[in-house]
């Protein structure tokens, strides 16, 4: 029988409030110190920086883990795993939803295709370096886990619920006591490198005249951007957002039950296959949205029942909850006996990141050079919301291209990427030989990159 007076009722329903809570307060300190809004952090990093002193400080006074009280229902840590995995994969499944805009020329087309390669790139920049700092430090530090410099890669390169996943697998799989956290923190400290590091360069650039930081423009929305022809209407026998749920949902379900056969075949892999929630909800997106398309064709169904602006409206909601619940969900107290090799692993992922992506859009991107490298470094250090913040300081009209770039190159980015994710857990296994492919593939991906010097060169 269900008392509705218990904790277990309200447990989860008050974790949800106090992340949406801490949101809220997060916002307004950046709106009322000038300090924090110049700082270009994201809020939902904020949101998730004061769950976390809050809880650290709870810690030392009473010992006990502040989201583990019957207040969040006795559970709450594991519960913040939970939203930050979920969310990662409801909010690539929402971006996967919304409608493309027309044919690209050959042009854009290769710009495209080389951001994807230079994301994979980075990626395997950072899991090099990352875990040939960590193998070398597991000959000095006692049971350091040493493939975990790969944590680099997925928390810079691909956010707080990657980081999450793989430091979930090495803890499961291998033993690495702590591994959620380590990942999650490498996470939360990319957010303030890609932040200091873009408006460190901002500065650098204005001081130089080389820019001038503009506004985004009007707030006002255009109509045609809220809604285009043949859509649903906002409001019928069914709300048009609980459309846009519905189908998120759906997705998800699909990926899930791609998941549980997957689990059935290869069950010595399933830690590996849950993992790629995010990867399997995308290509289950794309199949619904492929079979919404072919009904439109064939004019079985007469209207379209997605809608880009309520989609990103839900991608952001769900990314802004996977980013404060992940820093939220982090145990400072697992982590120290760490901290050197972290602050390590950071300072030479922020410094190979920016060194990279700066010389890759220099060399392929000269039109518009400095808005390519501040999406990249946002983005690769970051999430792509903060690539976005970035490149508004300088193009707050999206005049260039960069805003498409962020949002096409996901395809050849996962395409090339994915062969990455297999590696990660190879390396507890195979450390030497995951670090020399590593670098092999980062070479393949620089000769793909720069494809038209070098065989411009032989050809001469």
């Amino acid at each position: 029988m269900i008392n509705f007076w218990d904790f277990s009722v309200w447990g989860s329903f008050m974790l949800f409030s106090v992340l949406l809570a801490s949101l809220m307060a997060a916002n307004i300190l950046k709106k009322s110190i000038p300090f924090l809004e110049k700082s270009l952090i994201p809020t939902s990093v904020l949101g998730g920086g004061i769950l976390l002193v809050i809880a650290f400080i709870y810690k030392l006074i009473t010992g006990d883990v502040m989201f583990d009280t019957a207040f969040f229902g006795g559970n709450g840590s594991a519960t913040l795993e939970t939203l930050t995995y979920h969310t990662l994969a409801l909010g690539f499944i929402a971006t996967a939803l919304k409608t493309t805009g027309g044919k690209l020329n050959k042009k854009r087309s290769a710009e495209i295709f080389n951001t994807g390669i230079t994301t994979v790139g980075t990626y395997l920049l950072q899991a090099f370096l990352g875990m040939g700092i960590t193998v070398i430090a597991a000959l000095v530090v006692k049971d350091f886990f040493s493939s975990s410099g790969i944590l680099l890669a997925f928390g810079f390169g691909q956010g707080t619920g990657q980081a999450m996943n793989y430091g979930g697998i090495y803890e499961t799989d291998f033993g690495f006591v702590g591994g959620k956290s380590f990942g999650l923190t490498v996470a939360a400290i990319g957010f303030l490198c890609a932040s200091i590091g873009g408006v460190i360069h901002l500065n650098i650039l204005r001081r130089k005249g080389k820019i001038k930081t503009v506004n985004a423009g009007k707030n006002s929305i255009i109509h045609s951007e809220i809604q285009s022809e043949n859509e649903i209407p906002m409001q019928e026998s069914m709300d048009k957002m609980t459309v846009q749920i519905a189908l998120m949902a759906v997705s998800y379900l699909f990926a899930y039950l791609l998941m549980f056969g997957l689990g059935k075949l290869f069950p010595g892999m399933r830690s590996v296959i849950y993992g790629f929630n995010f990867l399997l909800g995308v290509l289950c997106a794309t199949l619904v949205k492929l079979v919404l398309n072919f009904l439109n064709k064939k004019k079985l169904v007469k209207r379209q029942y997605t809608n880009n602006f309520l989609l990103t409206r839900a991608g952001n909601f769900f990314f802004d909850i996977m980013v404060v619940a992940g820093i939220a969900a982090i145990r400072l107290d697992m982590l120290e006996k760490y901290w050197g090799i972290i602050v390590i692993l950071v300072s030479v992922g922020t410094v190979s990141t920016y060194a990279y992506n700066y010389f890759v859009a220099k060399k392929l991107f000269p039109e518009y050079t400095q808005e390519q490298f501040l999406a990249m470094y946002g983005m690769l250090t970051g999430t792509a919301s903060t690539g976005v913040i970035l490149l508004r300081e300088i193009d707050g009209e999206f005049r260039t291209p960069v805003s498409d770039n962020l949002v096409y190159q996901n395809f050849p980015a996962i395409v090339f990427g994915f062969p990455m994710m297999l590696l990660a857990t190879l390396a507890p296994k195979k450390p030497i030989l995951t670090l020399i492919i590593f670098a092999l593939l980062f070479a393949a991906m620089n000769i793909i990159l720069f494809r038209s010097y070098i065989f411009k060169k032989k050809n001469k």
